[in-house]
């Protein structure tokens, strides 16, 4: 079977061929690539597999997941293709690889998060949990899409108070709704623009292998 995205993987170097791990889904922002997001991660492989995959379009000097029409709009059926091609792409790689269904997390920064939020509402518990980045949830994913139950979903969620491209308070907004719906909400706030500090890293990082425990 043909991977429907194209992605880097990195798991343990020593894996067990007996046992099955973790994984960690990785999207990056526009104009970015699968490259850029492994740095966000390094360590981590020897507890995931993680797979850091690359948005479909072209979108120089990188790629993007979608477009966008207006601020905070992104095209509806291009972004509508990137949530069916990132779940299809969550099912391809639990079934090739030694991965624990129980425990699969989504991480994204911008573009990124805006869909690791998004495919945490429609996956609902089918994910363990999610870490979205300085992202939002579109106003017709909120209105229009099919949302499964998030009441064992954990979601770490982060916003840089002075962000000048996606504005602090939709970061607040995704918080409300996914408080409002049962999940586990983890909202934290740095004095940082759309960007991820070392702390905001050392945060999910830990978080990440806090909620594994659970």
């Amino acid at each position: 079977m043909n991977s429907p995205m194209l992605y880097e993987l990195r798991r343990p170097k020593q894996a067990d061929p007996n046992q099955t791990y973790p994984a960690l889904f990785l999207m990056h922002g526009i104009g970015s690539n699968e490259q850029n997001m492994l740095s966000l991660v390094d360590g981590l492989e020897e507890k995931f597999y993680i797979f850091s995959i690359r948005g479909h379009l072209p979108q120089p000097p990188g790629y993007a997941f979608f477009t966008i029409q207006g601020y905070g709009k992104p095209h509806r059926e291009v972004f509508d293709q990137a949530v069916h091609n990132l779940t299809s792409f969550i099912d391809y790689a639990a079934d090739q690889y030694p991965i624990d269904r129980s425990r699969l997390y989504l991480l994204g920064f911008s573009q990124g998060a805006i869909l690791a939020k998004t495919l945490g509402l429609t996956l609902g518990n089918r994910v363990k949990g999610i870490v979205a980045l300085s992202g939002y949830i579109p106003g017709f994913v909120k209105e229009e899409y099919r949302k499964q139950p998030v009441d064992q979903l954990s979601v770490f969620l982060s916003h840089g108070q002075f962000d000048n491209i996606l504005p602090y308070e939709w970061g607040l907004e995704s918080n409300d709704l996914y408080g409002s719906l049962g999940a586990d909400v983890t909202f934290q706030t740095y004095e940082e623009g759309h960007s991820v500090s070392i702390k905001n890293q050392q945060d999910f990082t830990k978080w990440l292998l806090d909620d594994l425990k659970k």
